[in-house]
């Protein structure tokens, strides 16, 4: 199963192209899901697990991975079904998000299909704000054409991890947070969980948020306000944008906002859950500002600030 990951190098050549590489699995069920192969370290068969008294139900137990403790989710109870039911069917999906290490225990894992954007569309609205789901594609297998839900694992993670959106006190700039409400600031994410995350650590300094759920639209918005003759700095401050999203992703984005001279001067964070070292290269391939890792309330805070630091003139602080 490891040669499913090999040439890595090769795949990120799909970023920036609006493309990326699903890896395609089953919860022994018929019905086929999806993650972002740039998430997965490796896929391995189940190995033994350990159990840990009085961890969160949807932790399944503790792999060693060569010579790592890894805690391993049942992905199919985490999503609402019944606990996935262990044979030989079943392998790990080991998996970074966020700066921390994971494994999804699943079905078998079918295949690594290459797809655009623009074939991944947002689950319907009728199946409710609870559900796991970021995205829905379509795959042809074996003569038929599937459905393939792409798994919302920030929304996984959440209910077991808690997120805090409380800011460290040293962090804040008492003058920059006085100048702080009533300012917007355009955030771009797929995820629900993303999204409530960062819009509720900007809403304690009384900062407006915008919610895009996809790149398309956002950009779609910030156009319209050109062709209205706005000022893309009198409606925002700046935009946080996810890298991975259906319709647009994140590099796309900020490469058509780069190639419209009426917004090109834009202030564009991406915050992703994606690896740092990969993400701070498309940082400067794309002409993104900043790269921060989700779920950091200090550093959100801190680019903020930054970014009022330039607005404001930087004897303000002096």
């Amino acid at each position: 199963m490891s040669n499913l990951l090999d040439s890595v190098d090769l795949r990120t050549q799909l970023v920036g192209e609006n493309r990326l590489e699903l890896l395609i699995f089953q919860l022994n069920t018929s019905q086929l899901f999806a993650i972002n192969v740039f998430k997965v370290k490796e896929v391995v068969k189940l190995p033994h697990l350990h159990i840990l008294p009085g961890s969160h139900p949807n932790i399944c137990g503790v792999a060693n991975i060569r010579g790592l403790s890894i805690p391993v989710i049942d992905l199919r109870y985490s999503v609402g079904m019944r606990a996935i039911e262990r044979n030989e069917d079943c392998n790990l999906i080991i998996t970074e998000y966020n700066r921390t290490i994971q494994g999804f225990l699943v079905g078998q894992v079918m295949n690594i299909v290459n797809m655009t954007w623009k074939d991944i569309q947002p689950p319907p609205s009728q199946v409710g704000k609870e559900n796991f789901l970021t995205a829905i594609t379509k795959i042809e297998r074996e003569g038929m054409v599937r459905l393939v839900s792409i798994i919302d694992v920030e929304k996984v993670l959440a209910q077991i991890i808690d997120y805090d959106v409380q800011v460290s006190a040293d962090v804040l700039d008492q003058k920059l947070v006085e100048q702080m409400p009533g300012r917007k600031i355009l955030i771009v994410d797929d995820s629900s969980t993303a999204r409530a995350q960062i819009r509720d650590t900007l809403a304690q300094f009384g900062l407006e948020v915008i919610e895009k759920s996809d790149g398309l639209k956002a950009l779609t918005m910030l156009k319209q306000w050109c062709d209205e003759g706005k000022n893309i700095h009198d409606e925002i401050l700046m935009m946080f944008t996810d890298a991975e999203m259906p319709e647009m992703d994140g590099y796309k984005l900020t490469h058509e906002v780069r190639n419209d001279p009426r917004m090109n001067d834009l202030f564009i964070a991406l915050n992703t859950s994606l690896s740092g070292s990969f993400n701070e290269a498309m940082v400067k391939k794309v002409g993104c500002n900043r790269f921060i890792s989700k779920f950091q309330p200090d550093r959100l805070v801190e680019v903020v600030q930054d970014r009022l630091r330039e607005v404001l003139g930087f004897e303000f602080v002096d």
